[in-house]
């Protein structure tokens, strides 16, 4: 389990210990990890039901739909979805109205706002590269989101696929062929297995990148826009706070993020070249010299 993944997880468990609950006395925790191998998720979900658990917690867009697939009388709990309506997992999120509540990360409305940020930071950047995992069920709204704001702007898109880190290497050489002058990475769950090596090709081929998630900027990346993503796990623990006493998912709205952060490397800009508007570095929740 890496640092990230861990750390979210953490940020879970000590919100249920602040809620009275502590693995070991009045609380199990069985805990499945995919991986990153997408095709696993049905078989650890499946072994999850087998086990009766009380509730279901499960993360990201793939992960929820497994679970889903595995049950439909288990409360689920979701975290880190990007849009829960558009995936059809709930029908709205003020009344779930079935076994799944829990915290979006709303990723499709936050695609417009990235890509606006990338031109406000590289603004002659014209044509952007757009690293993708089509397998994943939240892209094709990232995407669609992503062209309305790119005519907007008037920016030209060229969409390249990764499924794997393997793949990234080649999308690069794609990138360099199509003259991209700058990349925006749509959310996926594979954020945290790709970090490392996109931020060692965005060096390399000197290419300005919006990321998603604090810790991408913290290991060297430019630029990232999105919410607090520890805070969802914690408070995910509050909804299964909630089952466990009784209340039904139906009953529980799905949570929308408040809190967002915008996270600069001023030592990846000099690197890459550039100068960083001033109002965007006063916007900035964290600057890393």
């Amino acid at each position: 389990m890496s640092s990230a993944v861990r750390d979210v997880w953490q940020a879970f468990r000590d919100g249920l210990r602040e809620l009275g609950w502590q693995e070991g006395r009045n609380l199990v925790i069985e805990y499945r990890s995919a991986e990153g191998n997408f095709e696993r998720l049905a078989a650890l979900a499946a072994e999850l039901v087998d086990l009766k658990v009380p509730v279901l917690v499960a993360a990201n867009t793939p992960g929820t739909r497994a679970a889903m697939k595995a049950t439909k009388t288990i409360p689920i709990i979701m975290v880190a979805v990007g849009d829960p309506v558009a995936t059809g997992f709930v029908t709205n999120l003020a009344r779930p109205d079935g076994n799944v509540t829990g915290v979006t990360n709303i990723a499709r409305e936050l695609t417009r706002k990235r890509l606006e940020l990338l031109k406000e930071m590289v603004p002659a950047a014209r044509r952007n590269a757009v690293i993708m995992n089509p397998d994943d069920p939240i892209v094709p709204p990232q995407v669609k989101e992503v062209r309305a704001a790119s005519q907007m702007l008037g920016l030209d898109l060229q969409f390249v696929e990764v499924r794997k880190v393997s793949d990234l290497e080649p999308a690069f050489a794609i990138m360099l062929r199509g003259q991209a002058d700058a990349v925006l990475r749509l959310a996926d769950p594979l954020g945290t297995a790709l970090r490392a090596r996109i931020v060692e090709l965005t060096m390399k081929h000197r290419l300005p990148a919006m990321l998603t998630l604090r810790q991408d900027v913290e290991a060297g990346g430019l630029i990232a826009y999105w919410t607090d993503h520890i805070a969802h796990y914690r408070r995910a623990a509050t909804y299964v706070d909630r089952i466990l006493k009784g209340a039904k998912p139906a009953d529980l709205p799905v949570e929308q993020p408040t809190k967002f952060e915008l996270v600069i490397n001023l030592k990846t800009a000099k690197a890459l070249g550039l100068t960083i508007p001033q109002p965007l570095l006063l916007r900035a929740d964290q600057v890393i010299e």
